[in-house]
């Protein structure tokens, strides 16, 4: 059914807000604006960066390699990459050798056997990147937000404390200057950089993981749809990493239940029926995920279904009455122009965008516009209802129809990897993944190879509340099938 003629002028408004946004910020490039490196990272020559995580903590373990090798050889390629993609905006290189040279020395002492040291310390050293967002002791705590570039963490986060404790972001990783990262997930914050850069991304089912310690924290409301959730290069990190990071929260899932691949029922949807908001769907992607149906049905020999869910054409509505919730207490979310003057004075976004016009504002065009247009996202207390009615009919849909033994296949993002200020010109492409935060479903994000420019395509994989194992069995299974990530230089 054609949504109201109000609905559909709304929709069509919002479009030509996020294209005028878009024309605004592509006109940097005109006048001066950023230039960014078109170099490609280099090949990856030496061996300790190509292994999982898992075996490198096997072989530290063994004493078979020396953590400070490891950690010097990731050391190198940060020096040699990071400039050109400047994934990691604070180094602890100093930190990271002594740490380095503690957990040689203790496994030199040779205090634990192999087993118990698996079983204390599952990632003992193994390199590990976190997101700035979360609190790291002494390192920065900004989140890109120009008032907070003071801001110095005095505590861990509790997911960073645990997987400290276990020994141990898109680009980084993909760049082989990481092999584990943490990231954080309310919109696709996990499952988009990992998508672009062709690793893999885990959005955790609400509840299990912590988010504590980390900035912004969401309201009240958002919360339960706000994830921290693993990202790595290799799918068999997935699951140790999970439960690392989830402590006390693994209790909810079922990591141990064996998952026969075969029986599972698999379903798959390839756009989102055609929102006037969003991308069309890039025919790369479309082919992609043609190519695993096939797979599924012919090699695996699974019941594969076609599915047409038609309140999918409303994610970005879904996932902004989500945010639109309020607390119990009534309280508004807190808002992205309250964001922005954190740890200063408040900001007027309209004065903001003269000055950025004259080159005056420390403010990109992005966050000013964001600023200045979020009041006209939110919806009334009648569409707020209206779109409400529709989150939980989709939700209860797809709960039903997926199970406990039931997967979803969708397209992670509607276009490949766009270039720089390209995506100002489609906001809201965002809810390909934004969807499923308001759906509250746990998400895993899965590499499928390169298209015929070199660019990463991928597949979300959706599973019902608490079916994490199902995601992250079919997550190793697609790595065995389609080659995961590509090593860069192979291209």
């Amino acid at each position: 059914m054609a949504p109201p003629f109000s609905t559909r002028v709304q929709l069509l408004l919002l479009r030509a807000v996020g294209f005028l946004i878009g024309l605004i910020g592509q006109a940097a490039r005109a006048f001066g604006g950023p230039k960014f490196d078109s170099r490609t990272t280099g090949p990856v020559n030496e061996p300790l960066l190509l292994l999982s995580a898992i075996q490198l903590a096997k072989l530290i373990r063994q004493r078979k390699v020396k953590c400070i090798d490891v950690v010097q050889a990731y050391i190198n390629r940060i020096k040699d990459v990071n400039p050109m993609i400047n994934g990691i905006v604070k180094y602890r290189f100093e930190a990271a050798k002594k740490e380095a040279h503690a957990v040689d020395q203790r496994l030199s002492e040779k205090l634990e056997d192999e087993s118990t040291l698996e079983k204390k310390w599952p990632f003992l050293g193994v390199p590990l990147t976190v997101k700035e967002a979360f609190q790291l002791q002494g390192m920065p705590n900004s989140s890109g937000l120009v008032n907070r570039r003071d801001a110095i963490s005095k505590t861990d986060a509790t997911v960073v404390a645990l997987l400290k404790k276990a020994g141990g972001e898109g680009c980084t990783l993909a760049a082989a200057c990481s092999v584990i990262g943490v990231g954080s997930d309310i919109g696709g914050s996990i499952r988009m950089p990992a998508f672009f850069n062709g690793i893999f991304g885990h959005k955790p089912s609400p509840g299990v993981v912590s988010n504590q310690g980390q900035f912004p924290m969401a309201g009240e409301a958002q919360e339960p749809f706000q994830c921290t959730g693993p990202m790595c290069r290799y799918a068999e990190d997935l699951i140790p990493m999970l439960r690392v990071m989830a402590g006390p929260g693994i209790k909810r899932l079922k990591l141990d239940a064996k998952v026969h691949l075969q029986h599972l029922k698999f379903y798959w949807m390839e756009h989102d029926g055609g929102s006037l908001l969003m991308s069309k769907v890039d025919q790369d992607l479309i082919l992609a995920q043609r190519k695993v149906v096939a797979h599924l049905e012919n090699i695996l020999g699974a019941s594969v279904q076609h599915v047409k869910l038609k309140e999918m054409k409303y994610s970005f509505q879904l996932w902004i009455t989500m945010m639109s919730t309020k607390g119990h207490d009534g309280k508004e979310p807190v808002k992205f122009v309250d964001l922005l003057g954190d740890h200063g004075k408040p900001i007027n976004p309209l004065w903001e965008l003269i000055k950025w016009c004259l080159g005056l504002s420390v403010y990109t065009i992005p966050s000013i516009g964001l600023a200045l247009f979020e009041e006209k996202l939110k919806y009334n207390q009648e569409k707020y209802k209206k779109f409400k009615a529709v989150e939980e009919s989709l939700h209860k849909k797809l709960v039903e129809m997926l199970g406990d033994d039931g997967v979803f296949l969708y397209p992670s993002h509607p276009t490949v990897a766009p270039k720089h200020h390209v995506p100002l010109t489609r906001p809201f492409n965002f809810a390909y993944t934004g969807v499923f935060n308001a759906l509250g479903l746990p998400v895993t994000q899965c590499p499928l190879g390169l298209n015929a420019k070199g660019l990463p395509v991928g597949i979300q994989v959706v599973a019902g509340p608490f079916n994490d194992h199902l995601t992250l069995a079919v997550a190793q299974y697609l790595e065995k099938s389609f080659g995961g990530w590509v090593c860069p230089g192979k291209v």
